[in-house]
């Protein structure tokens, strides 16, 4: 990569917490976890009063809890924090068209071509978080650097800090200078480069490296033979401040999920399988809004004692077909005995193409209608006539709300259970 290069690593502070407090500003200097309420719920973020009394990401509900049992906990509403989302990386693509999100709350920009025009590195990220608190009434932290991983360390050092006193505030900005390279990132632990997970750490201390730059200092054939070829030549790039990945602002979406963790298991499998019918409707709508169909369809089963599998199955061809996915699921699940009690519940399509994108399978005369126009004959009609049964389905929810209209086995005493994205994604509530 170009030693001139420009990259910002931008991180909202908090962000689930601060959107909500933002929306109840009677909660500010209180501590706030979003998540899951119920006994099998996680924290999904908490604010910095809350990180004082130890409370982070990830973390049991139950445990947060005894943490800090004066903590006000939020369910969490993922509609409205990508609405908020969307608005900040509109806000990071008025500088530069190249913006990488990696999640909801944090994105890679390349400003490179941008100083000319907004100034440099340091002063763009400056005029991001003025836009950022004068818009949105939120914070962020950036980090600057010549390549993304140390732009990603810089961000971390930038950040508020949690106190027993209350949030300590961070620098908002830093900035790794190429001359600075090197005694930035050699103190720091091992840990910090990405790909050093707790196995990798432990073949790494056996080699008498705690630091990232005991790492750089040791020869590269070492490395490689205590991590193997990839990862050892990778981490050992990163230790020498070498990251060759680019801002990548298309980057395709891998797969579309949704999973959900029951507030108590299920052990019948007609129950499953309409939480599969529920999911797999999910599933298909959001690759029919992204224009994507999946390839292999998967699904996920964690039971009680937490033991986790996986079932996966790979189509002829791709599909966005709410049917076609259910049915898949369905008889994947079939392999799978729910008796120990199903604890969580997900379905994936993985395999992504482009919806117009007919994946090269050639075709027969049964996947012809009389008119020319391609589909797949069934025993219950053509898959043509699906198609344009589930087009209409997605236009009357578009108009009239996602639970208008959807399979009589979801009708219950309160309408419709349909299941959006983001629902129970941090684990069931107390009462719902």
């Amino acid at each position: 990569m170009d030693r001139a290069a420009t990259i910002l690593h931008v991180d909202m502070d908090a962000f689930f917490a601060a959107v909500e407090v933002r929306r109840r500003p009677e909660l500010r200097g209180r501590p706030v976890i979003v998540g899951g309420a119920g006994e099998r719920g996680v924290v999904a973020a908490a604010s910095y009063e809350a990180r004082a009394h130890g409370v982070h990401s990830a973390m049991p509900s139950v445990r947060a809890r005894r943490l800090c049992p004066s903590a006000v906990f939020l369910p969490g509403d993922h509609a409205h924090y990508r609405e908020v989302s969307e608005r900040v990386m509109a806000t990071f693509r008025d500088f530069t068209p190249l913006v990488e999100p990696i999640s909801l709350d944090e994105a890679f920009l390349d400003v490179t071509g941008a100083r000319r025009l907004h100034g440099t590195g340091r002063e763009i990220a400056e005029r991001i978080r003025s836009r950022i608190l004068e818009e949105e009434g939120l914070t962020c932290s950036v980090g600057v650097a010549r390549v993304k991983f140390l732009a990603k360390l810089a961000s971390e050092s930038a950040k508020p800090r949690a106190t027993p006193t209350g949030p300590r505030p961070g620098p908002g900005v830093v900035e790794v200078e190429p001359d600075r390279e090197i005694a930035f990132l050699h103190p720091l632990p091992v840990t910090a480069l990405w790909g050093v997970g707790p196995a990798t750490r432990s073949k790494l201390q056996r080699l008498g490296v705690r630091t990232v730059g005991d790492l750089a200092e040791l020869p590269l054939e070492a490395v490689v033979a205590s991590l193997g070829k990839a990862s050892g030549r990778h981490l050992h790039d990163l230790a020498n401040a070498r990251d060759p990945r680019a801002v990548e602002p298309d980057r395709a979406i891998r797969s579309v999920s949704h999973e959900e963790t029951f507030r108590r298991d299920i052990h019948d499998r007609g129950a499953l399988e309409i939480e599969v019918l529920r999911m797999a409707d999910s599933v298909s709508s959001r690759l029919r809004s992204a224009g994507s169909r999946g390839r292999t369809i998967a699904v996920k089963v964690r039971f009680g004692d937490f033991r986790t599998i996986t079932r996966s199955s790979t189509l002829p061809r791709a599909t966005d077909s709410s049917r076609e996915i259910t049915r898949t699921a369905r008889s994947l699940l079939a392999t799978v005995d729910p008796s120990p009690g199903v604890r969580l519940l997900g379905v994936v399509a993985s395999q992504l193409v482009d919806a117009d994108d007919s994946g090269g399978v050639q075709l027969t005369l049964d996947d012809v209608e009389d008119d020319g126009t391609r589909t797949v004959a069934t025993s219950t009609g053509s898959q043509a006539d699906w198609s344009r049964a589930e087009a209409a389905v997605e236009e009357i929810r578009t108009r009239f709300g996602p639970r208008s209209v959807g399979a009589a086995s979801l009708a219950g005493p309160d309408g419709l259970r349909v299941a959006r994205r983001g629902d129970q994604q941090w684990g069931p509530d107390a009462d719902g």
